[in-house]
């Protein structure tokens, strides 16, 4: 049986571990995916990693409510499994909603100037560049 020092060191490794994982996440995924996608999955990942629940009634410590749902689902079905899914879809959904917001506020597309004035802008910095002028290629008797 774990002391509580050394219940509290394994919680701090394991959240230790969850948040360096979702940095790898993001770090890995913001090369190829939009910001709000990254977000996204960034964000679900760390509420599916980090969420706790309690591994059974009357116990007082914590395990990663992933384990607990699955291991539950296995040995005693869907109802045995209610107390840790429920604070897992709780999660996921803040997740989703945050990763929402920001999309709207902060990871939001650059809205382009319209096109008249983007053309003006563009000629008004402009300097004329001279051209010689062409001349009409030889033709192999002249040469």
């Amino acid at each position: 049986m774990l002391s509580e020092s050394s219940y509290t060191s394994a919680l701090y490794v394991y959240i230790g571990a969850g948040l360096a994982m979702m940095l790898y996440l993001a770090w890995r995924l913001s090369r190829r995916w939009s910001p709000g996608l990254v977000a996204l999955v960034v964000l679900v990942a760390g509420a599916l990693l980090l969420t706790p629940a309690h591994p059974r009634d009357g116990v007082d410590t914590f395990a990663p409510a992933l384990i607990v749902a699955a291991f539950q689902l296995i040995t005693e079905g869907v109802d045995g499994a209610q107390h840790a899914l429920k604070p897992l879809a709780f999660s996921c959904t803040v997740a989703v909603v945050l990763a929402l917001l920001l999309r709207l506020s902060i990871f939001r597309p650059r809205r382009q100037p319209p096109a008249s004035t983007r053309a003006a802008a563009s000629t008004q910095h402009r300097t004329p560049v001279k051209t010689p002028p062409r001349r009409a290629p030889k033709t192999p008797a002249q040469a």
